[in-house]
């Protein structure tokens, strides 16, 4: 009888091992996301004879095939007298080769945004262009024709010469539903991911700006933010850094700001010391930087607390060339470092892990948002969203989203937001699964009522597959400004891409 037992033992056993033993060899395949970068920049002649309005825009584009593209992109003032103005949106256009190196270029953008009390009505506006552009190998450039019109009561409508930068920026993939699956490190040498690794790192943080000359002088402004800094090598780094205000001034201050730094790390690699120095755009909420454009050198300290994570202090300075408005910084934040997308070039790795990331764009209503002027009436607002989730699990994730209004006379108001989520497993036959989640941060501008910024948005929602990697989305929520007098209801829909990405260490 314990012989029968044993032998029993033993085929389970025997079964399970080859069970596991499978499970590692079928690793998902590498699948390579064409896509780029583009910088551009535009001069905008703006209503009675004001000075032109120079907009710059930030934008990542993907290529489902060889001649079109669709992505995102945000604009923001840095010249003029609007600084503040900040605009979010989509792209979507064909690119078609006349020889080897020239091309034809030829977009359509559509967004919604304002600020600085500019002639923006709702916010809404389009942003077609038509460029010629040079192939350099390892970067583009285009110039051409472009034609902005705020049509949803805005005066702000010309037609001007662009120009643009395009970075070919492509990324490593596979299936969102292997999200949360783990190899070994020989098992993965031996795969498609036998590739060079990429360093990758995330910064949520609170910043202070201690304003020591122009509008505000002598106050601290209270900020939320992000900062995603991608490696090119093992010191250097280049990175982009949003934040908002939610306390200390009026709502509606934001600034973006792009930049390379330098890396040292110490004491086994615990601690370490970044150097950097970025250039952007920035405004609003009364605080005046004349036309936007801000400098801004920092230095910061990190602190290793346990596997990949870090805490964070800065130091900086954030201000304009002529000095009409500088601040000193001081952040405290999280950060978290990633390796990426291959096994190759460090034998420090062991396993590796597919981590889930949905990006999402999005239509909210937000249904009689209260508003600051002629008596804190009440009227609809709409804006477009952009949402981007990172799943710690299978199932829990952490957001980021910004937003920018862009129908309903609130053409200023803009969204700075973080927080988490849940989703479900997915069930009527593998297509839809449900989700739910809480986000807070800073808001304002356009006259809607947020009192100092602070805003509260939970909601839920539903998820349905179109793709292996694209779904449709839909949501209900409440949100709810502190100290001031926003709290409606919202509905929201739009479109989701998701994916895994192999995290190693």
């Amino acid at each position: 009888m314990l012989f029968k037992i044993s032998k029993k033992a033993l085929m389970v056993c025997f079964t399970l091992s080859v069970y596991f033993l499978y499970a590692q060899t079928e690793i998902p395949q590498q699948e390579t996301q064409i896509g780029f970068g583009q910088l551009d920049f535009l001069s905008i002649k703006m209503p009675d004879n004001e000075k032109n309005m120079d907009f710059t825009g930030v934008h990542y584009n993907l290529k489902p095939n060889k001649w079109s593209y669709v992505g995102v992109g945000i604009y923001g003032a840095v010249g003029g007298i609007r600084g503040g103005f900040f605009t979010l949106g989509i792209n979507a256009g064909i690119q078609h080769k006349i020889t080897d190196k020239l091309f034809i270029d030829a977009g359509f953008h559509f967004g919604g945004g304002g600020g600085a009390a500019a002639p923006d009505g709702g916010g809404a506006f389009i942003l077609p262009h038509f460029n010629l552009g040079y192939d350099f190998k390892h970067f583009s450039t285009t110039a051409g024709y472009s034609y902005v019109d705020f049509f949803d009561g805005g005066t702000i409508n010309r037609s001007q010469f662009n120009v643009a930068i395009q970075i070919p920026l492509s990324f490593k993939t596979t299936s969102f539903k292997e999200r949360e699956n783990s190899f070994s490190f020989d098992a993965l040498n031996n795969s498609s991911w036998d590739t060079p690794a990429n360093k990758i790192s995330l910064l949520v943080h609170l910043n202070n700006l201690s304003v020591t000359k122009g509008s505000y002088k002598d106050k601290t402004i209270r900020l939320a933010g992000f900062e995603l800094n991608s490696y090119l090598n093992k010191n250097i780094f280049f990175f982009v850094k949003a934040d908002g205000a939610y306390h200390g001034i009026r709502a509606g201050y934001m600034d973006v700001l792009l930049g390379g730094g330098y890396h040292l790390s110490m004491n086994k690699n615990r601690t370490n010391i970044l150097a950097k120095f970025g250039v952007g755009a920035g405004g609003g909420g009364g605080v005046d930087t004349k036309g936007g454009f801000l400098i801004y050198p920092d230095i910061s300290i990190e602190q290793k607390l346990f596997d990949n994570i870090y805490a964070s202090i800065n130091k900086g300075y954030l201000m304009s060339p002529d000095s009409h408005f500088k601040a000193s910084t001081l952040g405290f934040g999280l950060k978290y470092y990633i390796d990426k997308d291959g096994v190759s070039g460090n034998d420090k790795y062991k396993s590796g892990k597919f981590k889930g990331l949905e990006t999402i764009i999005k239509q909210d209503l937000y249904l009689s948002a209260a508003r600051d002027n002629n008596g804190g009436f009440t009227q609809n607002m709409h804006q477009i969203s952009l949402q981007i989730n990172f799943f710690f699990n299978k199932y829990i994730y952490g957001s980021g989203q910004t937003s920018f209004a862009n129908f309903g006379d609130a053409g200023a108001y803009a969204e700075g937001i973080v927080g988490l989520g849940v989703q479900s497993n997915t069930f009527f036959n593998n297509t839809t699964s449900i989700f739910g989640q809480l986000l807070g941060g800073a808001a304002g501008g356009g006259g809607i009522s947020t009192g100092q910024g602070l805003i509260v948005k939970p909601s839920m929602g539903l998820n349905y597959k179109l793709t292996n990697k694209l779904n449709i989305r839909g949501g209900l929520g409440y949100v709810k400004a502190r100290g001031g007098k926003l709290s409606s209801t919202y509905l929201n829909f739009g479109v989701s891409y998701n994916f895994s990405f192999l995290s190693v260490k």
